[in-house]
Formats: structure tokens, sequence, C-alpha cells
């Protein structure tokens, strides 16, 4: 609740198309480093908070047989929570599909993103 009732997502409103586009990169190495590089330019308590909780969110993870949270089960739950348009123009289904394959990127490839092996 603490993320989906902040006045500007985690991921800021004038990042939600550039994460967008980024996702779409068919390449894997390319999508991982737009994606990296778009994470970096945000407001660093706002970079600093996604670091933690992908870290988190790897941990779950870590125990999907227990818990039954996969990877697309986060990103369903996690996407809509964390980023949304400022203006939703009728595209709620595909912001929705986009939102959630954005936070499964992430958290595939999160040791990459946010250096998590490398102190």
């Amino acid at each position: 609740m603490f993320f989906r009732e902040l006045p500007e997502p985690l991921f800021p409103f004038r990042f939600f198309q550039q994460f967008v586009e980024a996702v779409k990169i068919k390449e894997s190495k390319q999508k991982t480093q737009a994606v990296k590089k778009l994470i970096q330019q945000m407001p660093k308590p706002n970079h600093e908070t996604l670091k933690l909780l992908f870290s988190h969110l790897q941990r779950v993870l870590a125990f999907s047989r227990k818990n039954l949270m996969s990877t697309q089960g986060i990103g369903i739950v996690f996407g809509p929570t964390l980023m949304w348009p400022e203006l939703d123009a009728g595209n709620m289904a595909v912001n929705m599909i986009y939102q959630n394959q954005i936070v499964e990127f992430i958290l595939i490839e999160s040791r990459e993103i946010f250096n998590l092996d490398r102190k």
C-alpha cells in the first residue's frame, strides 16, 4: 500500500514511456543496459529504494517453491504498484502488460542492473 499511495510512483512519471521503450528492445544485453541507465538517472532516493526492494524481491524469489511467488507473479503484483503513467489515455491493459514486463525484467537482471554481487 505504501508504494501505491505515493503521489508519484517509485518509477517517476517522466520515466514511464522510456521504460516501455527499453523493455521493447529485443537484444538482452542492450535492454539490460538501457534499463540500468534509466534507473541510474532516477533521483537518488528512488534509485536506492528500488535497489533495496529488488534485492528483497530476489530473496522472495529464492523461496519460490515455498511461497509460490514466481518472477511473473511478482511482476503482476508489483508492476502496477511501482509504476503508472501520469495520464492513462485508455491504454490501461497495454500499460499493465508493460508494467509487469518491466518489473519482471528488472527482477531477472537485478544483479547486473544494481551490481548486487559486487562490493
